[in-house]
């Protein structure tokens, strides 16, 4: 955009202007910045987790339109099912049967490092950058991200938790589309529409929010040892998973648990029909319960870091925002 030059109030306003008058003009002039930042807090979510009530309100006052130049609300489907699924599902295919209108797809197994040998390791910045502009998303977007129809909760809290460790600026979980679907709110289908591609700036990593894998060794190795400080490890895997009764969906893995970890299968945070999170105090009961300590070190794992982050996000409706919760990206894998 070309840069206009600089113009005197009085040129504009005639040369007989009175200081006064131009003070007045000046401050209606700057008044659209003082309103769209006005407009920026309006569309914000005072929670994490968004109610579909909330975000069919926020839509229709910030659509996602490629025209506006002011902060939107961008609908993020982060549908994704296991590869064992038995019924062949696929993210992109059932965000083409039914999703939340104008909602932009986040390919779980795209947006990755594509360098490691396992699955759905965190890419490096400038390709969450490239995937970020290719889906028309800006920095200053407000992203709601929301999983499938068909799971409730399931692999929207990872994509929620990678634009946080990549410092987006506003992300919010929608609690969830199945309710969005019940409740009657609208819903398109078919091909996906064409977004215009935008850039991104490449973004920083807060590596405080992820655990590695020597971290997670030495956790695990220091386990009853004297000293020892603490870090707890909650496993959301299934319970035949964690105790190595049951097979893990990728051939050639076998299962079992981390010594010392505790085992909360994501879908005990979740509601049995509707699969949306249960309520806070439920939430710290459930993990009351379990023997979680919220004030000591917590890592979450699961199969590849996808169901960890249900957890994750479990924790944090729980206690608020916890600051010594990291995910363990590696995972079992």
């Amino acid at each position: 955009m070309a840069l206009l030059g600089f113009i005197h109030p009085a040129r504009l306003l005639g040369a007989n202007t009175s200081s006064k008058s131009i003070f007045r003009a000046l401050s209606r002039a700057t008044a659209p910045t003082a309103f769209a930042h006005n407009s920026y807090s309006r569309r914000s979510f005072s929670n994490y987790l968004v109610t579909p009530t909330e975000l069919s309100e926020a839509l229709k006052k910030a659509p996602p339109s490629p025209i506006s130049s002011e902060p939107r609300v961008i609908p993020l489907c982060a549908s994704w099912f296991m590869p064992n699924d038995p019924q062949g599902r696929t993210g992109i295919d059932v965000f083409r049967e039914k999703r939340i209108p104008k909602a932009r797809f986040f390919d779980l197994d795209k947006v990755i490092d594509k360098r490691s040998p396992y699955p759905h390791m965190l890419p490096n910045p400038k390709s969450f950058a490239e995937a970020m502009g290719g889906l028309g998303i800006r920095r200053d977007d407000i992203v709601v991200v929301y999983d499938s129809l068909e799971l409730g909760i399931f692999s929207a809290p990872r994509v929620g938790w990678t634009l946080k460790v990549f410092g987006h600026p506003r992300v919010h979980l929608l609690n969830n589309f199945r309710l969005w679907v019940d409740q009657g709110l609208p819903t398109e289908s078919g091909n996906v529409w064409t977004v215009e591609c935008g850039t991104y700036p490449i973004p920083e990593l807060d590596e405080s929010k992820v655990a590695s894998y020597e971290e997670v060794r030495e956790v695990a190795l220091d386990h009853n040892k004297e000293g020892a400080e603490g870090v707890q490890i909650l496993d959301a895997r299934s319970h035949g998973r964690w105790t190595g009764q049951a097979p893990e969906p990728r051939q050639g893995l076998s299962s079992g648990h981390m010594p010392g970890s505790i085992n909360i299968p994501f879908d005990a945070v979740l509601d049995s029909e509707s699969k949306a999170f249960l309520p806070a105090d439920e939430l710290k009961k459930l993990f009351t319960q379990r023997g979680v300590d919220p004030a000591k070190p917590i890592i979450s794992t699961c199969g590849t870091g996808v169901t960890a982050c249900v957890v994750e996000t479990a924790l944090k409706e729980a206690y608020g925002p916890l600051e010594n919760v990291k995910v363990y990206d590696g995972s079992w894998t």
